[in-house]
């Protein structure tokens, strides 16, 4: 599989292979050298070279560093998008700058985000009031386990209801295709009090999104247009429907790389996009908290825990022998939006290997590698 650059030559006489540097287009992105960015440009660029050899099915990576877009690189490869039969079917695709990916479960992380808009300006949404309390239809489902299930449970992945995901036919796939899903979730019986288990539950994903509809009389695509996406410049994106025309609150959005780069700008900057506080800062932090380990090993450093936030996930990563924090939007396929605060880094990675584990410790090892490239931390 080839690279596609959408690049200009990058200092083609002092390094040993080609080094992507990013052109300006009218998107926000203004592009920077990798070492007026404070990376070690050779190590970059060889971290870089090597997706091309790869067997990995990554599409695309994206690196910025204060504020300013210091690598871009696509290739082609195999995908199964989210809006072709729920990505039954595949296909073969050439990707570039301007070609839509489905993010998958990072669209959980978007809807944390409006999550956090919403909550501050309707108390009935605050994260510690009862998730039951929001559906009056279900009434009949309204028993003391489920009283006790409060936002912040959902946010978590803690709510303490029967779930599984990732291995078809799971409770996901029956929630793709279910005619009632918010009955369908809330439904599952109580197997630990809410608040001690992290469980992956995309279904608390599915209420929380439609609990902000119900709260703003919009579905939540158009609440991420109105309070995110239209303020940012992004323009081309799409949230693919359930059979019914709910957004996949969950899984279904699809956007350009750069433009998925720009929601991690806007948690590095803590909510403020240009000077406009889009997102609470308040919520930005809360939210980007650990809140539980998962259980799961952090491939860089395997006496660690990957934890969760509400609906972010959590960890570190090696850098001059330090532990630095990173805040991430993780999704099917190696779809991956990470955040380094302490190195004013974000990162995007795009793939389609979806189902496959191996490609998760793949990904965290190329971010740990761009990481690594940083020589001077507070460059500007």
């Amino acid at each position: 599989m080839g690279l596609v650059f959408a690049v200009d030559a990058c200092s083609q006489s002092t390094l040993p292979i080609p080094c992507p540097t990013p052109t300006a287009i009218s998107d926000y992105w203004e592009p920077q050298s990798a070492d007026s960015a404070g990376f070690d440009a050779v190590a970059l660029c060889t971290v870089l070279a090597s997706v091309q050899g790869s067997e990995a099915n990554i599409h695309g990576v994206l690196i910025a560093r204060n504020g300013k877009l210091v690598a871009e690189m696509y290739r082609a490869g195999q995908d199964h998008p989210i809006n072709h039969l729920y990505g039954l079917w595949g296909q073969f695709k050439a990707f570039d700058a301007g070609t839509l990916h489905d993010v998958r479960s990072i669209s959980k992380s978007v809807v944390s985000l409006l999550f956090g808009i919403v909550s501050a300006k309707s108390p009935t949404h605050a994260p510690n009031t009862p998730v039951i309390d929001l559906f009056p239809e279900l009434a009949d489902l309204r028993t003391t386990d489920a009283v006790a299930i409060q936002w912040r449970h959902l946010l978590a992945m803690s709510s303490g209801l029967d779930w599984s995901e990732g291995s078809p036919p799971d409770n996901e796939t029956r929630l793709f295709w279910s005619s009632q899903p918010d009955r369908y979730v809330l439904s599952r019986s109580s197997v630990a009090a809410p608040g001690r288990l992290f469980n992956y539950n995309s279904g608390g994903t599915s209420l929380i999104a439609e609990a902000l509809a119900r709260a703003e009389g919009l579905p939540i695509q158009e609440l991420g247009r109105q309070h995110l996406f239209d303020p940012m410049g992004i323009t081309d994106w799409e949230w693919v429907p359930d059979l019914h025309g709910r957004a996949l609150a969950f899984t279904g959005l699809r956007l350009r790389p750069r433009d998925l780069l720009k929601l991690g700008q806007l948690v590095l900057n803590r909510g403020q996009w240009q000077g406009r506080q889009l997102v609470p800062a308040e919520w930005i932090d809360e939210s980007t908290r650990t809140s539980l380990s998962t259980g799961f090993i952090n491939p860089i450093l395997p006496d660690e825990e990957i934890g969760y936030g509400y609906q972010w996930w959590t960890g570190h990563t090696l850098w001059r022998g330090q532990r630095l924090a990173w805040i991430a939007g993780f999704g099917n396929g190696g779809q991956r939006l990470f955040v380094v605060p302490d190195l004013n880094l974000t990162m995007v990675i795009t793939a389609g290997s979806y189902n496959a584990r191996s490609i998760d410790a793949h990904v965290m090892r190329l971010f740990a590698n761009v990481v690594a490239s940083v020589e001077c931390p507070g460059c500007r």
